[in-house]
């Protein structure tokens, strides 16, 4: 298992950022606390990924605006505070929408839809995409450190089991939230 993490794990940190994001960089981080992956490398496949992805989901909406979908999207209260939220603070919207769960593919395509221009997304994206890798690979990393303090040195598949089982609770959790808050 090992070997198969160190030959595909940065390519399976870039791609799964660009899909899942918070949970593959986390783990990225993880798993270069326990020395199969290096660092600085899972955190710019995360950021890369991220940033791909986030440009990916820009353009499908600057082209694809007009479907019924996007249409009954931006008619949701939470697409509506949202477009609020970015026509008030445009810059810092951009900068900030990956730290805030479950808009993070929604956001690409709301501020597509907006006047910023896909060369001011680009760079402040671009800018955004290495900041939330930096954070969220450290905290990865710095979770794997308490894992060892708490449970000692375990095995590889113990540390993936209980950070997805921990990953797994959270996303029970917030989906909970979000479904009581917005039904």
């Amino acid at each position: 298992m090992e070997a198969l993490i160190s030959e595909f794990g940065i390519w399976a940190v870039l791609v799964g950022a660009g899909v899942e994001g918070e949970a593959v960089a986390f783990l990225g981080g993880v798993l270069a606390h326990r020395r199969l992956l290096v660092y600085w490398q899972v955190a710019a496949a995360a950021a890369f990924g991220s940033f791909i992805a986030d440009q990916l989901f820009f353009f499908i909406g600057r082209h694809a605006g007009r479907l019924r979908f996007v249409e009954r999207l931006e008619a949701t209260t939470a697409m509506r505070r949202a477009t609020d939220l970015l026509e008030r603070y445009p810059v810092g919207f951009v900068l900030a929408f990956r730290f805030i769960y479950g808009m993070r593919i929604i956001s690409p395509l709301l501020i597509s839809r907006t006047g910023i221009s896909a060369l001011r997304f680009l760079v402040l994206n671009g800018l955004a995409a290495c900041l939330w890798a930096m954070v969220i690979t450290a905290v990865g990393y710095l979770f794997g450190n308490a894992v060892e303090m708490v449970f000692g040195h375990l095995r590889l598949h113990i540390h993936l089991l209980i950070a997805v089982a921990v990953l797994v609770a959270g996303i029970v959790a917030t989906a909970m939230f979000a479904r009581s808050r917005y039904p």
